[in-house]
């Protein structure tokens, strides 16, 4: 018989529960068979009575169909990790099992064969047991009541590596046929990835990664084929994985190059481990794997309140007369501080907003929100309005000049009244959106470099800033110095502009950008792999589907939605007496 089913009572905290066993190979026929493989959890084949002979055919554990009011016509297919050696992810496979039965998909464990085989690759026999495991997933579809074309993996480490596999090169035989059910497709349909192994050259052969990922010579390994069945996919790493991180960073190009719907979630001074299980939900949900998105709400109306403001003051960025670069066709430089009500941080945020260096808008939707949520948190907030337009070209300024004069001053006024504020001169960080976003990168990556002569005393002060917070950062990239990236920043001639120094002061960031931006994610993407180069821990989020002003509108329960929430996170990691709790499950896997 094709199908073996065995009754299995698994002791959980909850209690006692019987799942269903299927072995995934028909007796006799499962290819390179090796006398020390085994199929089995490490829960259980570290018991007692362990019987290894009765464990050597890998086998799909099928969970409690989801409640039927929740039920998304989906599966999720959880595969542990383990180096190749062991299946091990025994915590991870319950709590995703837990997570999506909850949210109305039908999980099953998938169990392959450990350790590595013997004169074969590293990944061989588990890459074997998992086509055939997607195609008896299929098979199943009917029966157990989803859809053959809304499966799903999640997976950890080597079980990533696997599934990466699975999800770039299903048109690639891993094996001969041996039965009908070979005749089903084995592709599937969307993957979320932690922490994947084995990724680029230095680590292909089975090892950490043994240069970190770095090097002119160090590429994406050419195993994934990235075939016309390659699926939308969710990458989430440690910004210190000896795995590297830039192995996810160069699938996600790769899926970019693709026009295929990615998101890349990295997370700074986290090691090897699986890291934002809701940012994953948030991608299903904006994918549309859960049903029919809810209407878009604006997103500055869930921020609409300055309650949590306790006072705002407006000063001139210069003095009367001394204001360097005039050009007479632009505004006023100001800029506005925003006290709490109630003092939780003596940090301070300074925002601003994006235009293409021709608006600057201290209450739009890109600075507005922000600041409320921040004061709501018991953070001072200093809103800059830059000068704008651009200066004309006969002045012979680049498009950013006056901007980033106008921001250097800022952030030195801030740290000259910090003290007499009650405020931390040492804890100050700059925010920006679009041109305000390459602004960002301006300030915090070139702060040695003064962008006018000192005018005053304040000018004595440092404007070097503790983080930055880059939000669709444009103009980032040289295919894209005054536009949209004409190569969506995926070629490896589209690298970051000049300006930015990436000085011995460069500050740690946190970049959010939206997938489908013409101002292409590569321009954070490239940027934290600088960062990470420098030995900087950085954070990043791409969010699926999303174009440019990613905030305006967004779907609840959508990365677009909750964006904010990331700045709380970032702040956390970087501002030890930020208030604001860890929003993912980030914290509790640290």
């Amino acid at each position: 018989m094709r199908k073996l089913f065995v009754a299995l009572f698994l002791i959980v905290s909850m209690g006692s529960l019987a799942w269903e066993r299927q072995t995934v190979w028909p007796k006799g026929k499962m290819p390179h068979a090796q006398k020390h493989q085994i199929a089995a959890m490490t829960d259980e084949s570290g018991q007692p009575k362990f019987n290894p002979d009765k464990h050597r055919v890998a086998y799909l554990e099928w969970y409690d169909a989801p409640a039927a009011d929740v039920r998304t016509g989906g599966c999720m297919i959880l595969i542990s990790g383990g180096s190749y050696e062991v299946c091990c992810d025994v915590n991870y496979i319950k709590q995703w099992r837990q997570r999506f039965t909850e949210l109305g998909f039908q999980c099953v464990n998938f169990v392959y064969r450990t350790p590595r085989p013997e004169g074969l690759p590293i990944y061989q026999t588990a890459w074997e047991d998992g086509q055939r495991a997607v195609r008896m997933v299929r098979s199943e579809a009917k029966k157990r009541g989803f859809d053959p074309e809304k499966i799903g993996v999640v997976s950890m480490s080597a079980g990533s590596h696997l599934a990466l596999l699975l999800a770039t090169s299903s048109q690639t035989p891993a094996y001969a046929p041996v039965d009908k059910l070979d005749s089903l497709p084995c592709h599937i349909n969307w993957a979320v990835v932690n922490a994947p192994a084995y990724v680029t050259t230095d680590g292909e052969e089975g090892t950490p990664a043994t240069r970190q990922g770095y090097g002119s010579d160090v590429r994406l390994s050419k195993l994934f084929k990235f075939d016309a069945k390659t699926c939308p996919m969710s990458l989430h790493h440690g910004g210190k994985d000896i795995y590297s991180p830039n192995g996810s960073t160069l699938i996600y190009r790769e899926l970019r190059k693709r026009k295929i719907p990615a998101e890349v979630h990295i997370y700074p001074n986290i090691g090897h481990r699986a890291l934002g299980l809701e940012r994953a939900v948030e991608f299903m949900r904006q994918m549309g794997y859960m049903g029919k998105l809810a209407p878009e709400e604006r997103l500055i109306d869930r921020y609409a309140s300055d309650e949590a403001r306790r006072q705002k003051v407006t000063e001139d960025v210069w003095p009367q007369g001394k204001m360097p670069s005039r050009q007479e066709n632009q505004c006023e430089p100001y800029l506005e501080w925003h006290f709490p009500k109630e003092l939780k941080t003596k940090a301070i945020q300074i925002i601003y907003s994006g235009g293409s260096y021709n608006g600057s808008k201290p209450d739009s939707f890109e600075v507005a929100p922000a600041r409320r949520y921040l004061n709501e948190r018991g953070m001072t907030v200093v809103t800059l309005k830059y000068r704008v337009p651009r200066p004309p070209k006969e002045s012979g300024l680049a498009k950013h000049t006056t901007a980033w004069q106008d921001l250097q001053r800022t952030i030195r006024i801030v740290r000259s009244k910090a003290d007499s504020l009650g405020l931390d001169p040492k804890q100050i960080g700059i925010m920006g959106s679009s041109a305000g976003g390459h602004l960002t990168l301006l300030g915090t990556t070139s702060s040695m470099h003064q962008s006018y002569q000192p005018i005053d005393d304040i000018d004595k002060q440092s404007c070097r800033v503790q983080w930055g917070i880059a939000i669709y950062p444009a103009y980032s990239l040289t295919d894209g110095i005054d536009r949209g990236n004409t190569t969506g920043g995926n070629a490896d001639e589209a690298v970051l502009v000049p300006e930015f120094s990436f000085d011995l002061h460069t500050a740690p960031m946190l970049f959010v950008h939206g997938d489908a931006d013409g101002w292409a994610a590569m321009n954070s993407v490239k940027a934290w792999e600088k960062l990470r180069a420098m030995g900087i821990q950085s954070e990043l989020h791409t969010l699926a589907k999303r174009k440019h002003c990613f905030q305006r509108t967004a779907s609840p329960g959508t990365g677009s939605y909750t964006w904010l929430d990331r700045i709380g996170d970032f702040l956390k990691t970087v501002v030890p007496t930020f208030p604001a709790p860890a929003t993912d499950n980030q914290a509790v896997n640290q």
